[in-house]
């Protein structure tokens, strides 16, 4: 806030938004399907709301598999809305395609190709497979960089779980893929065998302390049990 020649000037707030609909959460319902004036992002339209949880509750149960439902009104009454507040009481795992008209009756390409690629992209697949990966808690990582600068690193990963303790050799993907996960001693990992691919689990409760200064997103977890290289079914949703 300034004055300039006794004219107050104030700073406009910049309010930046995903989408029309990007706060919507969910339907805004309680526990037993009664809708809330405001809650999840949602305003108004109790009746419809109050609907679209007893088709949300039919889904969950596989009553209506293989159904179609149509949601009609005026321009403007919320049914977009409605349908994103459906698709995130469904889990996050269901995906949401929203389309306008001028996307249909389009010159460039035919209405039903359109809708076909719609239908496309709505629809999630659920992969489940089955990987070798190694978890276990970081005891230490060392990483030797070569004096010139121009060979290969060399580095070597300790990792232990309660009931055992292994020294594995890290070639130059996986010292790459540490450092950009920035994984440290104390760190809780799964390395997946296949593809190299690294997960921080969280941080070892061993290994944390009162006065750590640690961010929302990291959790302490207990160090795993068992076999550092074990066998584990994954499900990719694409």
């Amino acid at each position: 806030m300034a004055t300039v020649d006794n004219v107050l000037v104030r700073d406009v707030l910049k309010m930046e938004r995903i989408g029309a609909h990007s706060h919507i959460r969910g339907l805004g319902l309680s526990a037993n399907l009664e809708p809330e004036r405001v809650s999840e992002g949602m305003v108004g339209q109790m009746e419809a709301r109050r609907a679209a949880g007893i088709v949300v509750k039919m889904i969950q149960d596989g009553k209506i598999s293989g159904r179609a439902v149509l949601l009609t009104g005026e321009p403007g009454t919320g049914k977009t809305a409605i349908a994103m507040g459906l698709s995130q009481a469904l889990g996050e795992d269901t995906p949401f395609v929203s389309i306008t008209a001028s996307e249909v009756f389009s010159m460039e390409m035919s209405k039903t190709e359109a809708l076909m690629q719609a239908f496309r992209k709505a629809i999630g697949v659920r992969i489940k497979e089955e990987t070798e990966v190694l978890e276990g808690e970081v005891v230490s990582i060392e990483i030797d960089r070569p004096a010139t600068g121009g060979g290969a690193k060399v580095g070597r990963l300790t990792m232990k779980t309660t009931d055992m303790e292994t020294i594995y050799d890290l070639g130059n993907k996986m010292i790459e893929a540490c450092i950009k996960q920035k994984v440290a001693a104390g760190d809780v990992v799964q390395i997946d065998k296949a593809s190299g691919r690294i997960t921080k689990i969280g941080r070892s409760f061993s290994r944390t302390y009162d006065y750590d200064a640690l961010g929302p997103q990291t959790k302490s977890v207990r160090c795993p049990e068992g076999e550092i290289q074990k066998r584990k079914e994954t499900v990719h949703t694409v």
